[in-house]
């Protein structure tokens, strides 16, 4: 029974682990993207007390409108390069978490799998044709739950793509 427990928790463990990984990865993203917000924010505050300054000086009506064309276009151009670098950090987190899926959903089973067929011999099964049924079960099991991973991680892939890249 302890090596049943046992198998149990290093299973929870390898679980925990994953979800450590995910928060982790989910943080540091989050950092990222604090960051430039306040980055852009600042200097967006910093050039508009600029802008303002060299507008009260200005005089010239028509000096004054390209002025202001001037700092609308800098200041656009910045929330923009601001919006695409949020969106590459965005696009790198979604693969990254999806190769995190992939990875536990191939070994999750794999383990699952593995704890299975442990019990299984551990049963006091004498028929063989019974122990035959249930290992075909398995294994029919494993290759459908494989065959779902592995099109979940390519629908995932698929997905993430899709959402980096411009439309046509």
């Amino acid at each position: 029974m302890a090596s049943k427990q046992d198998q149990f928790n290093e299973l929870q463990k390898k679980n925990l682990e994953a979800a450590m990984r995910l928060a982790q990865l989910s943080i540091e993203n989050s950092q990222r993207i604090m960051e430039i917000q306040v980055s852009t924010a600042k200097s967006l505050f910093e050039e508009g007390v600029e802008n303002a300054k060299a507008l009260s000086t200005t005089q010239d009506p028509k000096n004054l409108m390209e002025l202001r064309t001037q700092f609308a276009q800098a200041t656009t151009e910045k929330m923009l390069a601001c919006a695409r670098e949020i969106a590459e950090i965005t696009a790198r987190a979604q693969a990254e978490v999806g190769k995190l899926v992939g990875e536990q959903l191939t070994t999750g089973s794999t383990d699952v799998f593995e704890a299975m067929q442990k019990m299984f011999k551990g049963m006091p099964i004498t028929d063989q044709n019974a122990m035959g049924a249930i290992q075909t079960a398995m294994d029919t099991t494993r290759a459908a739950f494989e065959q779902v991973s592995r099109a979940s991680a390519e629908a995932f892939q698929a997905f993430t793509n899709a959402g980096g890249k411009p439309r046509k």
